[in-house]
Order: C-alpha cells, then structure tokens, then sequence
C-alpha cells in the first residue's frame, strides 16, 4: 500500500511549506514516485497555481500534473456543503487521491489553510479527509509570539479530537519557536505526550524565511524599478527610514535593510550607494524613493555608470505612507528562491529526528538508488570524514555559493584562492552568507607558501626545464598554486573549471601530482542519476581514442570508482555489436580490453563488446546473451571512444531529465576535479562532496 503523510495545522501561517519541503527531500532520497495533495484549495485571481503545489511541484521536478494535485476548490466544496453534499465532497476528493495511490510510492497530503471557513468547521473537514484517506496524521503547531501553555493548548485539543475519532497521529511539530522556547517547549513535549511515542519536535523562528525580497516589494507596491534589475531577489531584513544628514543616517543602518528616503535627497542616495561598497558599513537590499520623485539627472547619469548598482525603485506615496504599506507586502516559498528553500530543508533536517520520522510513516520499498539518494549520500559521505579542498575560483559567484551551502552545513573544510578583499567584497555585495572566518582565502602572491612551494616545483620540473625564477612565476597562477597545495598535503583535494579551461585545470595535476602506481593514463566517469538507478559513464570527456590497454585501464578505473561510491560494478565495454556477432577494427578494440581487464581484475563482473541496450534492457540482453553477469543489469558502461561517450551521455542527460555529476578524474595520485564552465551550483557543490569522498578512500 502507498504510504503517505497528512500535515494538519492548528491555525494559518504555521508554516506548512517548510514541513512539506523537509519531507519530500526525505521521502526522495528513498524512491522518486512522490506526489503532493492538497485535498481543498482556494482558486487563486487570474489563474495562479496554488502557493504551495507550485512550490513543491516546481522546486522538486515531481513527475505530476497540477490539477493531480489538489481536490477541490474551496468554492466547489461550499457548493456542496450548500446542498447537503457532505458524502459527495470526500468522494470527489478520495477518487483523485485514489488515483493517485495507483502510480505513487507515496503521497504528501496538505491541509487546508483555514482561510474563508469558520476554523471548527474547516478542522473537522481536515479530520474527515485525512480518516478517509487513510493518512496518518502530522500536527504542525505555530509557536511564533507564544508562551509555552498559549503553544501547546491549541494542539492538544486537536490531538484529542483525532484520537476521539480514532485517526493515527504520528507526531507533533512546532514552527517558529522564539529563542527562549527552544529548550522550554521540548521539554514540555515530552512530559505531555513523551510516553505516546510520537515524533516531537520543535523547529525556530528563522527571519530570514518571512523577510520579502525586493522583487516582492516593488510587484506588490508597483514601484518602478529604475536601477539594479538584475538584484531584486536581494533579501529585505529591515526597513529603515532617511531623512536625516547621511552622518546620522548611517548609524542607524542594518545588515540587509531596505532604506526609505525622499526621492529628491540625491545626497542621502549617493551616500547609500557608497555605504553600501564599504566594507565597514552594512550590507543593503535597496533603496525605495518616495514621494513620486527621482534623482537629478547629474545624479542619474553617475549611478548609470556604477557597475552592478543596487536597486532603486520609487513610488508615488509620501514616506510615511510608503513606511507603512512596505509591512503589509507578503511573501512566500517560490520555487526560484534556492536560498529559502535550501534554509527550510536545512531547519527542517536539523531539527527533527528523520529517522524516527521514517519509522513512524509506512515503510517505503527501496526502488534501486535515486538521484536524491545519490546525492544525499554523497553529502553525508563527505561529512562522514571531513576533508580539506582548495578552490582556486575564489572570487566565481557559483563557488561562493556552493561553499556558503557546504559550510553552513559543516561538510568540509575550505581554501578559496584570490584576493581577501576582493572576495569579502563580492560576498557582501551579493547577499552571500558566508562566514569567511570559517575558511581559508589565500592570494598566492602574498602566501608564505609561494616559496617552498616554487623550491618543490623547480625539483619536480627541472629536468624539463623549470629555474626558480620560472616555477615562482607559475605559482602565482591559481591553478598551480591551488595544485601545489593539494601535492604539498596542505589541502587534500582541489576542484576548478567554471571559469578556467580543463587543460588549465588538469594541466598542473598531470605535471606535479601525476598517476597513482598501477595507471599509465588520468580518465573521467559521469555518474548518470536516473529515474531509479545510477549508472556510471566512461570515458566521456578526458581520452579522444584509448587503445585496447588504455579501454582496459579505464573500465578498471571505472569499476574502482562505482565501488567507492556505493554502486556494485558490473562493467559493459559497449560497442556497436554484442558477443561473438560482430567483426572489424573497432569491434575487435573492445574485444581486447575485455580480456585484458578480466585477466587484470578476474573477480569483477566484466562484459564486451556489447551493445548499450543489451547492457541495460534485462528483456534484450538476455535474448542477446542470456549467460550473462552483466548483461541487462549493467552499472558501468565504458564508450570506445570520446566522440561516443560524449555524445550518449549528453544525448541520455538532455532526453532523460537524468543528473549528469562529472566529469569524476579518476588515476591521479590525489584527486583533482574539473567543472564544466556552465556548471550549476549543485554542480559544484557535488563535485566538490565527490573530490572529499575520493581522498576519503585514498587514506582507507
């Protein structure tokens, strides 16, 4: 039977989305057959999805419809109600959910929001679904602004009327507990329903969720936006009011604030623009110009030519007025708010006990490994044995992204090369929250390294010609810099690309690092996450034509590397005939690496040549070689060449909708990673977990 999860709330605004966020991250890293139902919902003006199907259907790519995902309309559900329809409306909405249990390893229900219904009524209406779905039941209690009993009360009157119609609780969770109730409140909990085995929980306030971005300040109000179009999505964490002197405007500034001023004090705008580049005032969101009024044009024309301003909208209201219409803008989830997003997840794993959570919903049948698996593992692999990358990129945006995400969640240690304040000054400027007493940031040029390290890479490159004076002046360049790190053991891993090219990435490793004992040649896998396997590719992107040896060490190296990851190496060298069927010089290639590699590795499970769905279609590959290890369960699938691999993992990632992570170096003494330069930031932050993970396995 489908397991699901019914979320009911004790009131509006407890925060329902970071829970469903928190969980379908969970429930995904088990199977991919996840659905989202909201059994009521209201219809939204001009034809707008639901706040929070959009959300969770969007940000997670579920493989649903929109209208799969919700009942019905409030609207529909008063008409019925109106006509003594009660049976009615739980049968309209049990036949969609039921549809949905067909095709799904489970369903995430949400209730309703108590907007437009008489609060009693909509409970019991949540209450009579979730009975009928058969859902176990989540309560979500609001401890924003309460003391403990003002918490607690109103969910324990919801968890008695469950009990009292005989509904399966499962846990209790609070949102949005104030400071002081974070140790109060747990313990609270659990002398009340401790001995209910139910999961509690108790998750903070976090301003950050409920602070409006700029973008929502100037749609909701109708400003006009007049500079910095490309930095809406900067985060508003106060508003502050300016129409004193600049001297007496800047003390009373706040990290994150939004500034409030009359449009006609160009000097106040000016001053802003300045406060916002120093490094010792705080960081802004925007400036909002009141007052139907815009700068001089002297004024305008030198904020045209600022580079990257920030924004400046303006709006009709007086100040005052304008003050007091900013408080009433809303904001909520949206699926391109990757910060809030990552941050709800982040609360959400923190803060409640997720494998109790498992145990208390149905057992899920593990399906083969997921993408979400896949990559969650990869991140707890890494934080399992914390370990030291270097980034050479250190003043890409991506990069500081990805470390802002690695660090907030402890699961590496990081070195970023280039000028400190250059790169403090980039973090600032985008809104990055990252800690930079937390990490290294090394310029090579002013390292007390650069010496020893030009010493050693003169000894490793002399006999090509290297003087002191040359292998200083290549130290200075980020890449071997970042690389005589990783060589000299002050790092243990480095990864580069999104901004250099490979052969400047890799260039230096082959030069100073070079192949572990045993591999004549560096290669590259892509771990290819799809529907409900992770397949891994190679070589499709470092060696243009290997010979039969080079195919050989490559399918070797590919099967050490799904090993260390977790994925049973079952090892096809493809090629474009299977078995004994075909003949000619590239048929024959393969035919060779496949017995050198069984004669190298006789205990893995290798097969070749072999055609791809042979080697991934159980029904083919048994008709095609039925006494097959391998055939129709292959995990490790090695290309002849380059222009195939290339080609077939680019074609399977674009018609598939599967995760592409790689290219993954694989031969080199010490792990060095290349980004591709269109790289994401969940790339990065993948590759780097992937970089950690492969030292991880050199010192086991």
């Amino acid at each position: 039977m489908t397991s699901s999860l019914y979320i009911s709330t004790t009131e509006a605004g407890s925060g329902k989305a970071l829970i469903s966020l928190g969980i379908i991250e969970l429930i995904l890293r088990k199977t991919n057959k996840v659905a989202f139902f909201r059994p009521v919902i209201r219809k939204q003006p001009l034809g707008k999805p639901d706040e929070d199907i959009n959300l969770i259907l969007t940000y997670f790519a579920l493989n649903q419809q929109y209208e799969q995902a919700f009942g019905l309309y409030v609207e529909e559900v008063q008409e019925l109600i109106s006509r003594s329809n009660y049976d009615e409306l739980l049968d309209k909405i049990i036949f969609k959910y039921k549809t949905l249990e067909q095709n799904y390893d489970f369903i995430l229900c949400e209730g309703s929001d108590y907007l437009g219904q008489v609060s009693a009524f909509e409970f019991n209406l949540n209450t009579e679904i979730a009975k009928n779905l058969g859902c176990p039941i989540l309560i979500l209690g609001n401890a924003e602004r309460r003391t403990v009993r003002e918490a607690i009360a109103p969910v324990k009157m919801s968890l008695k009327s469950y009990l009292a119609r005989e509904c399966q609780v499962v846990g209790i969770v609070f949102n949005k507990a104030n400071p002081e109730l974070l140790e109060q409140l747990p313990m609270a909990l659990e002398n009340k329903f401790g001995k209910s085995n139910y999961l509690l929980a108790v998750i903070p306030y976090e301003p950050k969720l409920s602070s409006p971005r700029v973008r929502e300040i100037a749609q909701q109000l109708n400003a006009e936006v007049l500079y910095g179009e490309q930095r809406l999505d900067n985060l508003i964490l106060g508003y502050v009011i300016a129409a004193m002197r600049l001297e007496h405007a800047i003390t009373r500034l706040k990290e994150d604030s939004l500034v409030i001023t009359p449009g006609d004090r160009s000097d106040l705008i000016v001053g802003l623009l300045q406060v916002h580049q120093s490094v010792n005032y705080p960081h802004l969101s925007g400036i909002l110009l009141s007052g139907d009024l815009q700068p001089d044009a002297s004024i305008r024309k030198l904020i045209d030519g600022l580079y990257d301003p920030l924004p400046i909208l303006s709006i009709p209201t007086n100040t005052y007025e304008t003050s007091e219409l900013v408080k009433q803008v809303n904001t909520s989830l949206v699926p391109s708010d990757r910060e809030k997003i990552t941050l709800s997840i982040q609360l959400f794993d923190d803060y409640v006990e997720l494998s109790q959570l498992e145990e208390q919903i149905n057992k899920i049948q593990i399906k083969g490994i997921t993408p979400k698996m896949f990559t969650y593992n990869l991140l707890q692999q890494a934080k399992s044995q914390k370990r030291h990358i270097v980034l050479p990129e250190g003043k890409e945006i991506r990069i500081l992204k990805a470390a802002e995400f690695l660090l907030n969640r402890d699961l590496v240690e990081l070195s970023l090369l280039g000028k400190p304040e250059k790169i403090e000054q980039i973090i600032n400027q985008n809104g990055i929250s990252l800690d930079t007493s937390r990490l290294q940031i090394i310029d090579p040029a002013r390292s007390d390294k650069v010496e020893s390290y030009a010493e050693q890479f003169y000894q490793l490159r002399k006999h090509k010609g290297a003087t002191p004076e040359l292998a200083r002046e290549y130290l200075l360049d980020v890449s071997y810099f970042g690389t005589m790190m990783v060589y000299a053991g002050d790092a243990d891993g480095m990864v580069s690309g999104s901004i250099h090219t490979t052969q400047h990435t890799l260039r230096p490793a082959l030069q100073l690092i070079k192949t572990k004992p045993g591999c004549s040649l560096v290669s590259s896998v892509f771990f290819m996450c799809l529907e409900d396997r992770v397949l891994v590719y190679g070589d499709c992107a470092i060696n243009h034509n290997p010979n039969a040896e080079q195919l050989a060490e490559i399918a070797i190296s590919s099967a050490d590397t799904a090993t260390a990851f977790d994925i049973e190496p079952k090892v096809a060298l493809l090629s474009y005939s299977s078995g004994t069927s075909g003949k000619g010089e590239e048929v024959e290639k393969v035919r060779t690496a496949t017995a050198i590699a069984r004669q190298l590795r006789p205990e893995l499970k290798i097969e070749g040549p072999i055609q791809y769905d042979a080697a991934v279609d159980l029904t083919v590959g048994s008709q095609k070689m039925p006494n097959s290890q391998v055939a129709g369960q292959a995990s490790v699938l090695i290309f002849p060449d380059l222009n195939t691999g290339n080609n077939t993992y680019k074609a399977v990632q674009r018609e598939t909708g599967a995760l592409a992570i790689g290219p993954v170096l694989q031969g080199l003494k010490k792990p060095v990673n290349d980004l591709s330069r269109g790289c994401t930031v969940d790339d990065i932050i993948n590759t780097i977990a992937i970089t950690a993970i492969q030292t991880q396995n050199l010192s086991n």
